[in-house]
């Protein structure tokens, strides 16, 4: 196999260093896009340090990529490129939630010494935990980003899994860390408080700054949606559960579209979710008639992702629990206002510079506040304004250099510049 940096040579001139450049190794369950946002951001990201001239390689299971139905035909084992980004992929062979994987684990003992730094995003699955556990052993410093997981709302989840994970491997692997990455103030506070630990660092992800321009999605986007071609939309892009709060939602929607003034307007319920959760949504807008205002068109990615973002007249995200909601900065980054709740942690941003609106999760208050939305798209063009200006500040340059800078202070002045295998 070729060397990572034969294949890959350097872009740019690197910030932190003039003689040799940083290799960080990144690991994360999955890339699938139907993970998520840590999923969707990790790319960018990775391509963001490429450009400022670090060596990045990704490592991660299958996860959501293979099998007879997966989009992906993969070679294990070996460097490739994945949507731009030197990655490097291993079968996922147990569980669909803890994602064990031997091949990997045994990699990481082998390679993580060939690194100056591991990334490591997410805590409670078998990629991360053997990642924390080969730099331990290597002597390699490693960061991790929780993903929100370790705050009280995020410990709550599969409780009785999390209260014998944590003493047993969990607080070992964040106590020796070099440092933790929390996306927002808010989620490192609480994740701190709870847990007592005290070495985090705040960075949050980042947005692509081009989002936005011209799309050669739109002629199929306008076979596909005809009907939302002239007609208003609101747009929920996310995963379609329960914690973000969609039965609130559509139950608010589906009352204010029985009024005249706001009866063209659509719904748009993008993504895809639990079979039992997404046919209750479908019942409800079958009980009240509603199936010409209420779409669900499933997992929407690439062009077509960011032409149904671009045309959008609101994008809603009333979660109970949001880390960051990266799916509410490309909406801002796109000019869409932006419609979540206070438990987004984006939402004191939002609402410092009126970039969209701030509702509680109760059918009085979203009710209320849509009414206000719909009401204006004088106002509704006015935050969006706002809010492209606010993605701006988010742009994944400037997220790379952050990175660079938390990179470069955990590193003993004699770090080695060894070329990954």
């Amino acid at each position: 196999m070729e060397s990572f940096t034969r294949q890959h040579p350097s872009v740019g001139t690197s910030k932190f260093r003039e003689s040799k450049k940083m290799n960080v190794l990144h690991v994360i369950p999955s890339v699938s896009p139907r993970a998520g946002g840590p999923s969707q951001a990790i790319l960018p990201m990775c391509l963001a340090l490429r450009e400022q001239g670090v060596n990045v390689l990704v490592a991660v299971t299958d996860d959501g990529l293979s099998g007879k139905n997966g989009p992906v035909h993969l070679q294990y084992g070996d460097i490739s490129d994945y949507k731009g980004q030197p990655t490097i992929f291993f079968p996922s062979q147990i569980g669909a939630s803890f994602k064990y994987s031997r091949p990997f684990a045994e990699w990481l003992v082998n390679n993580v010494a060939n690194y100056d730094l591991v990334h490591i995003h997410a805590v409670f699955n078998h990629a991360c935990l053997a990642a924390a556990h080969a730099c331990r052993k290597r002597r390699v410093p490693y960061i991790v980003r929780p993903l929100g997981t370790l705050d009280p709302w995020g410990m709550k989840q599969k409780s009785w899994r999390k209260s014998l994970f944590w003493p047993l491997i969990g607080k070992r692997m964040l106590r020796h860390a070099a440092a933790v990455h929390y996306t927002s103030r808010q989620e490192q506070q609480a994740t701190e408080e709870s847990l007592g630990l005290n070495h985090g660092t705040v960075i949050p992800l980042g947005v692509a700054s081009k989002v936005g321009g011209p799309t050669s999605a739109g002629a199929e986007f306008v076979e596909r949606f005809p009907s939302l071609q002239q007609r208003p939309f609101v747009l929920v892009l996310s995963r379609l559960i329960p914690t973000k709060g969609l039965h609130v939602l559509l139950s608010a929607f589906l009352a204010l579209i029985k009024q005249k003034q706001f009866n063209s307007w659509q719904l748009v319920l993008a993504g895809e979710g639990p079979p039992d959760y997404l046919s209750e949504l479908r019942q409800k807008v079958a009980s009240e008639g509603a199936e010409e205002s209420v779409l669900f068109p499933g997992w929407l990615d690439g062009e077509m992702k960011e032409a149904i973002l671009r045309r959008a007249s609101l994008l809603a995200l009333p979660s109970y629990h949001e880390n960051f909601g990266l799916c509410v900065m490309e909406a801002l980054a796109c000019g869409v206002p932006v419609l979540v709740s206070p438990n987004v942690n984006l939402a004191p941003e939002i609402e410092a510079v009126s970039a969209g609106w701030i509702s509680e999760i109760d059918h009085e208050s979203m009710t209320r506040k849509l009414a206000e939305i719909f009401g204006s798209a004088e106002e509704r063009s006015l935050r969006g304004a706002a809010g492209r200006n606010l993605a701006a500040k988010f742009s994944w340059d400037k997220i790379a250099d952050q990175l660079i800078a938390v990179y470069t202070s955990l590193l003993p002045a004699s770090d080695s510049n060894a070329s990954p295998v």
